[in-house]
């Protein structure tokens, strides 16, 4: 079955990856984007509404532009250390432009819902591996405010028939298996492209020795005293929504349903890095710096219920092979002398 289905936040790097993904299937996509973070040619085969989840005109514009059966929600701001520093952007956009979609899906009669969420709504582990039943206590503005969204769509769902879908990512990773889209965040936070592009620093001739490559703590109590992560690979991520749309629209999954989306496997900073290292043939070195507030030890996702209720299952199980994916996308772009 063909749909007409809204992506907002299509322009970024998990909702790009969406888009091709549900072009590829044969869906009619509205991208919604402001693209204050997104890039305009990372939404082809979609049409585009550049506007803001904000501003109720813009939103209205979207659903104006014919009609729409699923919404997939990936808009939002979502750096942890600028949601300490300012956590008004991040109620205004994660909260009230949340909100503000809804009741725009509400007025347009669209009650079906997929939504980005996060493992950050969790906060710091009391169990591992974390499951969705895990004590939802965020410990910065941008878990409370994912967390915030998760709770207005349960109550939409209670309230007005919402049927909604929120998938709480680990860590998300890796690029475009067919290298036509990749990672491109200004700042770049995520640990595996500033792995890379210090090894990419290194291939055009960079002493090792200048690294700026940093590893916030190496006390941790882990093996070897970096922190442990759970990656997902981004191809993964996208198949899951497939996955949990089409749950949604056969009538298996109703109301409010949370599921985590990771493989169960933890790898360290240390251990991600050596993996880089192996993949790219560089000699990549790092500097030790002090921790990070608030970063725990290890987040390690159990999968099963994902597994079970959406038939999800990461194709992506090793460190390797999504590392791969990265630097074949990243060998391929501009150095930024060029």
């Amino acid at each position: 079955m063909k749909l007409s289905i809204l992506v907002t936040g299509g322009a970024g790097y998990i909702g790009s990856h969406m888009v091709k993904l549900l072009v590829r299937e044969g869906h009619q996509v509205t991208v919604l984007d402001n693209l204050s973070t997104g890039h305009r040619d990372a939404t082809a085969g979609a049409k585009l509404v550049e506007g803001d989840l904000r501003r109720e005109a813009d939103v209205a514009r979207a659903f104006g532009a014919g009609r729409i059966e699923v919404v997939m929600h990936f808009a939002a701001s979502c750096y942890v250390g600028e949601s300490v520093q300012n956590p008004a952007k991040y109620y205004a956009n994660n909260v009230i432009g949340t909100i503000n979609l809804l009741e725009a899906m509400r007025r347009a009669d669209v009650s079906r819902l997929v939504f980005s969420s996060t493992c950050s709504t969790y906060g710091d582990p009391v169990a591992l591996p974390m499951s969705e039943s895990h004590p939802q206590l965020p410990v910065n503005p941008y878990g409370m405010t994912k967390l915030t969204a998760e709770r207005a769509m349960s109550d939409y769902g209670r309230a007005y028939g919402f049927d909604t879908a929120a998938l709480r990512y680990f860590n998300a990773a890796g690029c475009d298996p067919e290298g036509e889209l990749g990672e491109r965040h200004d700042p770049e936070t995520h640990l595996i492209p500033l792995v890379i592009k210090e090894a990419l620093r290194v291939r055009a001739g960079g002493n090792p020795e200048d690294t700026q490559l940093n590893v916030f703590g190496d006390d941790f109590d882990t093996p070897d005293g970096s922190c442990i992560r759970d990656y997902v690979h981004i191809a993964d991520l996208c198949a899951a929504h497939l996955l949990a749309m089409e749950r949604l629209l056969g009538g298996k999954v109703s109301g409010f349903n949370a599921f985590n989306l990771g493989t169960g496997k933890g790898y360290s900073v240390k251990e991600v890095i050596e993996t880089c290292r192996h993949v790219t043939g560089q000699d990549i070195r790092y500097k030790i710096a002090t921790r990070r507030a608030g970063d725990p030890a290890r987040l390690v996702a159990s999968a099963a219920l994902a597994r079970t209720e959406l038939g999800w299952s990461p194709h992506f199980n090793e460190l390797s092979d999504i590392v791969d994916t990265a630097w074949r996308w990243f060998s391929r772009q501009p150095s930024p002398t060029s």
